[in-house]
């Protein structure tokens, strides 16, 4: 039997590792997408070795022309196109008072347009299987409830969630389903690189922001990129075919709804 496939951006390190990982093992045929070419590399090749069918691209998910040159090269690789899971992201400290348009550009650039990029370009390979498929985002809890020192990249992700809301109404018609992840404080090089920013800011040490959000995780407890990765497991897989639309806290209690 054909292996479903999966493309997922961001998928060299941490949380898009790990979903990239997952879905190998739950039989899709995956497409390790990532700016960084040797790290999709690396992932691939984790796959492949232990019995996985999988192909590394290099991407940025920000060029628009790039990201569809992407997804139909992996659709001719890997024989289908069945799931999209855009993942990539970037999550600068930005309090207020520091925001510029050099940031903003650069979180939209990615969290936003390259979520919009990937989705036209999922619509495209979808068509051209003469099938539907699913659409999976990545939100944040950051994108249910505004984060202190994170207001850029809190408003892409509530940008995400709205994104996602529209088109899983656009999309119903043609069998797609387009649903997101929402993740907490979950231990990637990316939170490294936010606490680090945060506890400077705070002219405290390295660690200090993730104290302070941890106490708001109800389990006790930092996510692992794994727990996550279930997550996107679920949203890829039949069980959630009755579900569009959605954006689904994986964040260990942090948000409430």
């Amino acid at each position: 039997m054909k292996n479903k496939v999966a493309f997922v951006t961001g998928a060299g390190q941490g949380i898009g590792a790990a979903i990239a990982l997952r879905l190998a093992k739950d039989g899709f045929a995956v497409a390790v997408a990532d700016y960084n070419a040797d790290t999709a590399q690396q992932v691939a090749g984790t796959i492949t070795r232990a019995g996985g069918k999988a192909v590394a691209l290099q991407v940025d998910v920000a060029r628009r022309d790039r990201v569809f040159a992407a997804v139909e090269e992996a659709r001719r690789a890997l024989g289908g196109f069945d799931v999209i899971v855009n993942n990539a992201g970037v999550a600068p400290s930005t309090p207020i008072a520091d925001i510029t348009e050099e940031v903003i550009d650069k979180v939209y650039n990615v969290n936003v347009k390259g979520v919009i990029w990937g989705m036209q370009a999922a619509i495209q390979a979808f068509a051209a299987e003469s099938h539907g498929g699913k659409i999976i985002n990545a939100c944040s809890q950051a994108g249910h409830v505004g984060n202190p020192e994170l207001a850029v990249y809190s408003s892409s992700k509530f940008a995400v969630r709205g994104l996602t809301q529209t088109a899983a109404k656009d999309l119903a018609a043609a069998g797609i389903t387009v649903n997101a992840f929402c993740p907490g404080i979950v231990k990637t090089p990316m939170w490294e690189a936010i606490d680090k920013q945060i506890s400077e800011a705070a002219g405290e040490p390295a660690g200090y922001g993730t104290r302070e959000f941890a106490k708001r995780i109800t389990l006790g407890r930092l996510s692992e990129p794994e727990d996550v990765a279930a997550c996107v497991s679920f949203l890829a897989g039949p069980d959630s075919d009755y579900m569009t639309g959605q954006s689904l806290l994986i964040d260990g209690g942090m948000v409430f709804n």
